[in-house]
């Protein structure tokens, strides 16, 4: 996901979109530790997702 298209969500958006990747990234951790993740540089993808949606709320003024 580009920043870019981060930028456009509102704020309200973007708590949902956090909480959705936040639950990938669980679900990521959990298949990983059991064998069962095919591609582990999702784990990597997910969590710049993460950090690219906590940035945009930090510079809005959200939490």
């Amino acid at each position: 996901m580009k920043a870019s298209n981060i930028r456009e969500l509102s704020n309200a958006e973007l708590v949902a979109k956090l909480a959705d990747l936040k639950k990938e990234l669980f679900n990521l951790r959990l298949s990983h530790a059991t064998g069962q993740l095919n591609n582990p540089l999702q784990l990597n993808s997910v969590k710049k997702d993460i950090a690219r949606v906590k940035t945009v709320l930090r510079e809005r003024g959200e939490k």
